[in-house]
């Protein structure tokens, strides 16, 4: 191998090494529990947060890479990628944070739940920077798995269950909705799975497969809405986030919809930029959608965890209005929105975490006389 080739292969691995951190940090944990149990659950959490934040080190070091695309352009390592793969991986050292004592007093393995939540960062992470279909796919399946494990991981709740039971089910049905406009894709490019090569055959064709394209993009806008909860595909998200445990729906309301505007802006602007009239026109309806019906109903709910709820879906709507104005500007002003969100949620979150292990409950009423 000749020496440009020697530094090219660097630059690959380079690509990745955020996410090769976060799967020793996973092995170490699973490891440490495994041959320590139970007396490792003091030291472990700050274990896996150490590794989060060195990923977070790895992708501060590798912005502006001279060579972003590896594993044959599977994956890009570029600043956006980089910006979301890091709100993700923070958002996830927050949330572990939050969860020590929660988890513990459920009497349940925190071990694996930092596990599992690590598993769901890493599918997070490589959706953020995938740029090939089927990458794509098993980084989305690889996130929306772990989510429905944590959701469903205190077994002995009721709320629990359901919650996991009704996420699962959409969460299915949104998946193949999803892979059916990908495979509608790959058909009409003639067999391409790369999403730039997909847009350089579908620019150069002669437009007869507009039809074709327009049933692939409506396929693919409902995967990614029921990814960031956008109106009308939120029906799951009030009903989830009330019965999930706390720091889950503290993750999926930051770092799972993180991941899903990463994925929606690099499948949308290169893909179906000969569309872009028709998806900026579906996305601004969904967004008026997202903020009015989020924002009026959440006034109505009883439940703190159940109107965090619908103000996430009203906070999707705010999200997306960066995605239709489609500028640099436009897209900026996403990350900063998500980087403020991300702190301000979790705040939330962390302190209806600490009033629910004083009270035991998340009721709005239950509030009165806090100030005191």
């Amino acid at each position: 191998m000749d020496f440009s080739g020697q530094i090219a292969s660097q630059l690959n691995a380079i690509t990745i090494l955020p996410e090769g951190i976060v799967i020793v940090t996973l092995l170490l944990v699973l490891m440490t529990d495994l041959i320590l149990g139970r007396k490792s659950s003091s030291w472990l959490p700050y274990l896996a947060i150490f590794g989060l934040l060195a990923s977070i080190l790895a992708l501060y070091n590798s912005w502006d890479l001279p060579n972003p695309d590896s594993f044959l352009g599977s994956f890009i390592g570029d600043n956006l990628s980089i910006v979301f793969r890091s709100i993700v991986a923070l958002s996830t050292a927050v949330t572990i944070l939050m969860s020590i004592t929660y988890v513990e007093q459920s009497g349940t393995s925190l071990a694996e739940f930092i596990s599992i939540m690590l598993t769901a960062t890493l599918g997070g992470m490589f959706l953020c920077g995938a740029s090939e279909l089927v990458m794509i796919f098993v980084s989305l399946e690889m996130l929306s798995i772990s989510s429905y494990l944590m959701t469903g991981y205190m077994k002995r709740d009721p709320r629990s269950n359901e919650a996991a039971l009704k996420y699962l089910l959409i969460g299915a049905s949104s998946s193949a909705i999803f892979l059916y406009g990908l495979s509608l894709l790959y058909g009409l490019s003639g067999g391409q799975t790369n999403i730039n090569q997909i847009a350089n055959t579908i620019q150069a064709g002669s437009g007869l497969e507009s039809l074709g394209l327009a049933i692939s993009l409506v396929f693919i806008i409902a995967g990614i809405a029921f990814k960031i909860s956008a109106v009308p595909f939120h029906q799951w998200t009030p009903d989830v986030y009330e019965g999930s445990p706390t720091p889950v729906v503290a993750f999926l309301s930051v770092g799972s919809k993180a991941a899903g505007f990463a994925i929606a802006i690099r499948l949308l602007v290169t893909a179906f930029a000969p569309v872009t009239e028709q998806w900026h026109f579906i996305f601004t309806a969904l967004a008026i959608l997202s903020m009015v019906l989020g924002n009026v109903v959440a006034l109505a709910q009883t439940s703190m965890k159940r109107m965090l709820a619908y103000s996430s879906i009203g906070q999707a709507g705010f999200v997306m209005i960066g995605l239709i104005a489609g500028t640099d500007a436009g897209y900026s002003s996403m990350i900063f929105y998500l980087l403020v969100y991300l702190f301000m949620n979790l705040g939330a979150f962390a302190c209806v975490i600490l009033f629910s292990l004083r009270t035991g409950t998340d009721q709005i009423s239950e509030y009165a006389g806090l100030y005191q």
